[in-house]
């Protein structure tokens, strides 16, 4: 996009996580992943499919109340087929149905162990891009809040060991990017989940590139959101009628085009502006 610098963003905590990844899952049972039911293919993260190829494997489509229902049943569709179970979940509100997928997809391991007289339990290793609810997700399964969840990127920096019940230990591990984000398209997508720190960027031209996204997949939802009559507008014209319906005007009646960008941006972080998908299986290529 115009105006917009490439997002390469890999700083070093993210190497040191993979290199943690690789040593700890040996350790584990199963893997749990997550990825963001509104972008579930931009924020899965490729090299999980080698590095966890041998473990049976769970993928979550977390913040399925954000995501557009038929959009998400498209995608528990496509992974199935693809031989992924596949689930779409709010991580903090799903506790039993999760733990029920896990007891399955590992009790062959438990009754190899039985059959040998040890009782054993399961390790998970939760995994997923920043920001997509790693932490949440295990604070609901342990039943209570022991680690720090907020809505940005880089909270988890190190591996933590939970217990959920009786027979099922989690693995907590930091967010993981993959280097230097080659596929621009899902580098902003992530973005616009606040995966990528918006430090990092440039926050007017991510608005802009989200609103033109919006406007392709739900123009309805905008125009009702911020009261706009003519759905043809794009790019800095459509900011500064987001600006003038919320009133968001500088001195000499200038547009505060960084804080329509931020009402953009946190609005739809936030599902406020509806729940729209940005991927459908079909843009699999």
């Amino acid at each position: 996009m115009e105006g917009q610098r490439p997002i390469s963003w890999y700083p070093g905590h993210m190497a040191k996580a993979k290199r943690l990844l690789e040593g700890q899952l040996k350790r584990v049972d199963i893997v749990l992943e997550l990825c963001d039911a509104r972008l579930p293919l931009s924020s899965r993260n490729p090299a999980l499919d080698s590095m966890a190829a041998h473990k049976p494997r769970l993928l979550l489509l977390n913040k399925e109340d954000l995501a557009d229902p038929a959009a998400t049943r498209q995608w528990v569709e496509y992974f199935r087929a693809q031989g992924v179970e596949a689930y779409p979940v709010q991580a903090g509100k799903h506790r039993q149905k999760i733990l029920k997928l896990v007891d399955d997809l590992t009790r062959e391991k438990r009754e190899r162990a039985q059959a040998r007289g040890i009782s054993a339990g399961s390790r998970a290793m939760v995994v997923g891009v920043p920001n997509v609810g790693k932490s949440t997700l295990i604070n609901a399964l342990a039943g209570r809040s022991a680690l720090k969840t907020q809505d940005r990127p880089g909270v988890t920096r190190a591996p933590q060991w939970m217990k959920a019940g009786e027979r099922l230990e989690m693995l907590d591990t930091p967010g993981m990017l993959w280097p230097k984000l080659d596929d621009q398209k899902a580098a902003r997508r992530l973005a616009y989940i606040a995966a990528i720190r918006d430090e990092v960027l440039n926050s007017y031209h991510l608005a802009i590139s989200l609103l033109d996204e919006l406007m392709a997949n739900a123009p309805e939802k905008v125009a009702a959101r911020y009261k706009i009559e003519d759905q043809s507008l794009r790019g800095q014209g459509l900011m500064e009628a987001i600006c003038r319906s919320r009133g968001f005007l500088q001195k000499g009646n200038e547009y505060d085009l960084d804080r329509g960008a931020a009402c953009v941006l946190d609005e739809f972080r936030g599902g406020l502006i509806g729940r729209i998908t940005l991927e459908l299986p079909g843009d699999v290529s």
